[in-house]
Parts: structure tokens; sequence; C-alpha cells
């Protein structure tokens, strides 16, 4: 269909001009029709073929239909009779409610022709609808002095209907005391009033009942009714009586807000509204009327803030009683306000000292104070009391002031701060309390002096113990605080000989920590004990002091090598011989070794070995006596001179000892062995030369080794840095740097080191030792031929003076 009107609307303008004025000329024909509503779906409304000019057969061929703008289609069409019928339910009062003419506009389109034609239907009102009032039940209050005539409106009933079917009037039923009368407003809407034509009585009759009639002019004729209740009104010839004149209360002054006090009550001798009494309070200046409220209904006089007997003891307020038209009477109301313990007593500080000195003397005041309570009677009598446990005491003075003063010495020691609680409790039922906390410093003075937490001290050291190093520590507590707690340490004396040093080259105390110090080291042997007293002052003003015993026990250690008395060495430097004849039997006692040592316990226990004999089995040495004895009997083979070499160690840790040489003659007399002993020259100890020769072997390769570590290290250095001038050189950026001033290659100046070792040999290759000092830095090359040789200490002659004698010499090397 879309493309026929395309080509319809694309033929030459004067055939189209034509088409579309055929088209009006054809829509401005009507059709008009008229249908009762309330048809039937399919009812016959005309016969739209002929009234077109159109063939039945031709409705179907051209494509006629029905156009409406509606959403409800409330006609068809019916192609195959040509005519036009009921297509849906026709309700004349939902179209057009209370229009006197109701129309229905719809248009008939033949597609093929493209011709529109206007149908008008007109819906024709029947009598469907009876008149109705909206309520069931009309009512009335009229008073029993209304006058004769007086007219009283009353509600209309409603018809959709129109035309004659609509209302057209009312009756009233019979009636001796009321008639009706019908008006008429604009548009023939009619409204019914009621006349009263008799006066009426409600002690006769307090209540009438009528009924209402509404009918309209349809046929048949519908109506409809509505039931009238006429109420008599009694006149208002009384007004409201209160039961009592005066309404009084006792009422506690705690009594929570909403509660009702009492209820005012007032009769009325009407009926009706006349007889409805509402209660007022009568409104005067003041706070009654934000403390209570009366229920106007029920005449509760109830409570809207608490009652306080502090600010009124009694209210006085009026009430008024009102019936419905307005007839008064009034009455008293006495609310008397009863006293309860319901405020705590008030406690106001007037002065306070936050701080007092410990030593005030006692009646020093601390706290004055003024106490008051709102209640009454023995509700406002108070009561001040604090604990019994403290050093304080209340005193009362005038208008019920207190003081809070001290009762005894104060000791800050024992107590430095006090939170005194002052209860105030009322004499109520139950009391009421209220608790003040006064806050007291107790202010320090300087009444004690150090103490120290024992009567005497002593502490052990060790001897040879290091310089500066701590030895002991004594604290002192001083129970006073700020500056009269802060101690201060010193030494007051000892027990030193007068020709000793002073006391302050041993020992110092740190005059804030009272740590000692060792200022020398000590020696067991000189010295076993030193006894000191140490005072502990603090800074109070005077300052207070205290003084200690302290006694410091030197410790032995075992730092003296034992010390061989007999043999004694000769001083002629001759060599001492013992005798021993050649008949002496096994167990022959030879000589006896004696040596003391100047420790004491186990570091002075002594023991004799025999180190070396020229023969080994030939003598023996008492572990404990020293006693040298023969084990077997002398040989000939047996050398007539025997050299023995004795130790004598000490039982310390690490153990100390020192050597003798013992040459024991083998003759029967002295003048036999003289000739011996001059011919027969002391050999060399050959083992001694071999040890101090092997000993120096191994510090010339250790210094070999060091030596070459140092070439080598010097020769990598040189190596990178010489390749650093490489690449400086290449980059021409840097200057050139002198090659005696520097080696390292991050321009880190170089530094030989000088090197000394220092070995001393001894005979007993125990006491051997070789030394590594540290190194000593040098900002320059040293040169070979700058290398000098130390010189020993020791003269050359001490290394071959004899085998009891110790042998050390010191080699430096330098590299």
């Amino acid at each position: 269909m879309i493309a026929e009107q395309k080509r319809k609307i694309s033929m030459p303008p004067v055939l189209l001009c034509f088409l579309l004025g055929s088209l009006w000329e054809t829509s401005a024909a009507q059709i008009r029709y008229s249908v009762p509503e309330e048809m039937k779906k399919g009812s016959f409304v005309g016969n739209i073929a002929k009234d077109l000019g159109l063939e039945v057969r031709m409705l179907s061929q051209l494509g006629a239909r029905i156009v409406s703008r509606g959403k409800k289609q409330y006609f068809a069409l019916n192609v195959r009779n040509g005519s036009l019928v009921i297509g849906e339910r026709i309700d004349r009062e939902e179209l057009c409610t209370q229009s006197t003419q109701c129309l229905l506009n719809f248009n008939v389109l033949v597609e093929d022709t493209l011709k529109i034609y206007s149908v008008e239907v007109e819906i024709i009102d029947i009598n469907d609808n009876s008149p109705h009032f909206l309520l069931e039940e009309l009512e009335l209050k009229i008073s029993e002095t209304t006058a004769l005539g007086t007219q009283h409106l009353l509600e209309n009933a409603y018809d959709p209907d129109v035309g004659v079917n609509s209302l057209q009037g009312y009756e009233l039923s019979s009636s001796d005391h009321f008639s009706l009368k019908v008006h008429s407003r604009a548009k023939g809407v009619k409204y019914p009033e009621l006349i009263l034509e008799r006066a009426l009585d409600r002690e006769d009759e307090p209540i009438h009942h009528l009924m209402l009639t509404a009918w309209d002019g349809g046929e048949p004729v519908r109506s409809g009714t509505a039931r009238i209740r006429v109420t008599v009104l009694d006149a208002n010839d009384n007004a409201p009586v209160f039961t009592q004149p005066i309404y009084t209360v006792n009422v506690p002054e705690n009594v929570p807000q909403g509660t009702v006090l009492l209820i005012v009550n007032a009769t009325d001798a009407d009926e009706g509204i006349n007889s409805q009494v509402r209660y007022f309070l009568v409104k005067i200046p003041g706070k009654n009327s934000e403390i209570f409220q009366l229920n106007s209904v029920t005449g509760e006089l109830l409570t809207l803030q608490n009652l306080d007997y502090e600010d009124a003891e009694f209210h006085e307020m009026e009430v008024e009683a009102q019936d419905g038209l307005g007839l008064r009477s009034r009455a008293k109301i006495h609310v008397t306000v009863v006293d309860v313990n319901d405020n705590a007593p008030e406690v106001t500080i007037t002065s306070v000292t936050s701080s007092i000195p410990e030593n005030a003397p006692p009646g020093t005041i601390i706290t004055l104070f003024h106490v008051h309570d709102r209640d009454s009677g023995k509700n406002g009598q108070v009561l001040c009391s604090i604990p019994d446990d403290l050093p304080f005491k209340l005193e009362k003075k005038v208008d019920n002031y207190h003081s809070l003063v001290t009762d005894r010495a104060l000791d800050r020691e024992q107590v430095s701060e006090y939170n005194i609680t002052v209860t105030a409790v009322d004499f109520g039922g139950p009391p009421l309390s209220t608790d003040t906390h006064i806050f007291l410093h107790v202010a320090d003075i300087n009444d004690n002096p150090p103490t120290f937490s024992q009567s005497a001290y002593s502490a052990y050291i060790q001897e040879n113990n290091p310089r500066g190093a701590s030895i002991y520590s004594l604290t002192a507590h001083d129970p006073d605080s700020q500056e009269n707690a802060l101690v201060t340490y010193s030494l007051v004396d000892s027990n030193l000989p007068l020709e000793a040093p002073p006391l302050s080259s041993y020992v110092s105390i740190n005059s804030e920590t009272g740590v000692l110090y060792a200022l020398c080291s000590f020696d067991y042997e000189q010295s076993q004990e030193l006894q000191l007293r140490v005072t502990a002052r603090d800074s109070g003003d005077p300052p207070l002091s205290s003084n200690v015993s302290l006694t410091l026990f030197i410790l032995d250690q075992n730092d003296n090598a034992p010390e061989i008395l007999y043999p004694a060495f000769p001083t002629d430097g001759s060599s001492g011989v013992e005798l021993a004849p050649r008949s002496a039997e096994p167990g022959y006692l030879v000589t006896k070794v004696v040596a003391v040592d100047a420790d004491s316990g186990q570091n002075a226990w002594l023991s004799y070995h025999l180190l070396k004999a020229t023969e080994p089995r030939l003598f023996s040495v008492g572990l404990h006596s020293g006693e040298i004895r023969t084990v077997r009997a002398f040989l000939d083979k047996d050398a007539l001179k025997q050299n023995l070499l004795v130790a004598v160690t000490d039982n310390g840790e690490p153990p100390l000892s020192a050597t003798i040489s013992v040459t024991v003659a083998v003759a029967d007399s002295i003048p036999e062995i003289l000739s011996d002993l001059s011919s027969h020259p002391a050999p060399e100890s050959q083992d001694d030369s071999l040890l101090t020769f092997y000993l120096v072997i191994a510090v010339a390769v250790v210094s070999c080794l060091f030596f070459t570590f140092i070439v080598l290290l010097l020769a990598l250095r040189l190596r990178k840095w010489w390749m650093l001038q490489v690449v400086q050189s290449a980059a021409d950026h840097v200057g050139g740097v002198s090659s005696s001033q520097f080696l390292g290659i991050d321009g880190v100046r170089a530094f030989l080191q000088t090197y000394s070792h220092e070995v001393s040999l001894t005979m007993d290759s125990r006491k051997s030792q070789l030394f590594f000092p540290q190194p000593n830095y040098a900002d320059t090359l040293i040169s070979q031929q700058s290398c000098e040789q130390k010189e020993s200490p020791f003269p050359a002659q001490s290394l071959l003076q004899g085998k009891d004698e110790q042998t050390s010499f010191q080699v430096n090397f330098v590299l």
C-alpha cells in the first residue's frame, strides 16, 4: 500500500490536484446516526454502504474501514452486509457525564480511492440510574428554642441521567413539626430545605425521624430515599457546679513528672452539649502554668516539672469549669509541697593550701570551707568528717565554716602526698553525702642523711689489676627528694703507713655514682688489704652525711717464680761443688736444694724435679723436700764430676719455675778431686746453642717471607699505577703526578712499613719468647742503610755464665 501511495503521489500535478479536491468534497459530507446507550455488542446502527452510495460488495474490494481516535472502537463495519454495528458497550454517563448531548465521531476510510467519510453518532440517554443520596441517614441538631419557620438545608440527591430521566423532585414523609420546600438553582438543579412548622420540646420528643424521597421523570419512574434524624437540643440554662470550692493536696517534692496530684469535678444539670464540662486553669502571672497541667476533659491535675520545696513550699491556683455553650464557674486548688531529703550537702572551698612542709607544726590550717544543705529541718543538718587514719582533723568555725588542720607531725618519707576526702553527710532519711577531695603535697626538708645498706663492705681484688679498672661500687640511699636526695661520694682515709703514698694514688671514687677505680696495680706481696672510709653526703641545706668502712682484700696471683736459697751462687766467680764419697750407699744424702716463693697459698707450694744429669739414673731429687740422694752405688765408670740441673716449680696457674745447676764431685777427699776439676773444663751446653740457633733461623725465615710479600705487593701497586698513568695521558684531562710521592692508583699515598721483631731466648725453652709488635708507618721510603740493629740490654757474657741463669737476647729486623 505504501508503494501504491508513492505511485499515486508521483502522478502528474493536474491529476493529483483533482484527487485531493474530490477527497475534500467527500469528507465535507457527514453521516449522522443516533443510538440508545447500553445496546448489546453487534446491534445494528445503520446501513453505511447505502448512506455512502456504495455497493455492498465494493466495501471489501475498496478496503473500507473505520478510523477512530479513541482507545476503544465503539463501532464496527460489517463489510458483508454494509451495516454499521455496535463494537463495544456504550455508557453515556461514562462518556459524557451530565452533558445534554453526547456525540461520538469517527471516520470511514476507503483505501483504494483514498476517500474518507465523517460519521457522527448521537448516544441517546435511557433511564438506567436512580436518584441517590451520598448518606443513607441525614442528621440534624435543632435547639428547642429555635424559632418557627427556620429553614435547614438538606443534602441533595444525585442522578447521572439527563433530561426527563434526571432528578425531578423531593417528597417528605408526614410530620407535625416539619415541612419540605424544594428550590431550583441554575440549570434546573433542585435542592430541599426542611422548615420548622411547630415548636420543639426536648422533654416531650427529643428525637424526630423523617424520610426524604427523591424521584426522576423517566419511564418507569426511579427514586431514592434517605433517613433524616432530627435531634432536639436542650437549652443551656444551668452553669457547671464544682463538688467543693477548694481542693487541697500535700505532695512530696520528689514526685516524678506526669504524676496526677488530684482530680477536680464539676456537674451540669443540663443535657447533651450543655452538660459537657471542660476544665481550664486560670492564667495568672507566675510559674504555675509551667509546673502544672490540667486535663480539660478529666479534670486531672498533673506535674509538668519536678517540684522543689526549696523554690516554693506551696502553690495556689484557680480552676474554671465551662459547659458547651459557655456557662462557667470557678474553684481554688492549694498544693502543699512536702520537703524530702533530695539535696546533698554543698561544700564550697574558701581557701586551700596545696603544699605544706613536713616540719609544719600541728594545727597548721590547710583548707577553709563552707557547708550548706538546701533542705530544711533534719534534712538540712550536716556533719563533716575525714578518715581517722590521717594526721589531720576538722575544726568547726562560725556559720557552718570548717577548717582542715594538721593533727600531728608529718613525714614526707613515709607519705609524700595526701588525697584527703572530706565527707559531708546530712541527717535525712536516707542520708545524702558529698565527698570533696583535697590534694595536699608534703614538701621535703633535709632531715635524713644518706644511708648505706650495710654497716661495712669488703671487696676482693686480684693483684696486678689494670689501672683505671672499676673494682667496686657503693650506693647510699637518701629518702629525701630532689636536691636533698642528691648524694655525692668521697674517700676519707685508709690504713696506709705514714711514709706510703697518699690514698689518691691508689684508688679514686666517682662522686656521682659511687664506683671505685684502681689508680695503680696492686701487689699482694706488698700489701694484702686496704681499709678505706667512704663518705656519702647529700646536697641539702645544711648537708647531711654518713660514713661506711670498706676493706679491699688483695688476692694473690702467681706472679713470682721460686727463689733458690741453696746452693747459693758463688760470688768469686768459682763454681760450688758438692762432695759425695765413692763408698756412698744408695739413698745417701748428697745435698739439699732450698727455695722459697714470695707468693702465698698454693702459688707458694714448691716441687723439685731433676731435669738433667750426667748419669741420669745415679741421683734423685725429693719432690717436696728438694733433697738430692744417690739412687745406686758409684761405679768405676762413673765420671768424677756429676752435673745436675734441678728445677723448682710452684703450684700456680700458670706455674712458674727456677733452675739451679749442682756439681757433685765423686771423691773421698777434697784434695783428691781438685786436680781433676782443674783438668776437666766444663763442657759447653751444646743443646742450648742449638736451640738458640734454631730460633734465629726461624725468625730470619719469617722476615724473608714478609719481605717477599711486601715486594710483591709493591710490584702490583706500581703496575696498577702505571696503567692509570697510561689512561690519563691518553685522555689529556689529568696533570702529571710525581711518582716519588704517590704509588696508589686512586691517588692514595703508599706507605712502607717498618717491622721490628723481638726475640727473647733463654736456656729454658719454656721461657723463650718471640714478639711481633705493631707496624710503624712511614711517609717515605726508608733506605736499606737507615736500618740499624738495637743492642741487647744484657751483656754478651751473660749468655755463658752458668746453666742456672736465664739467657736472653733481642734481634731486631728492619725491612
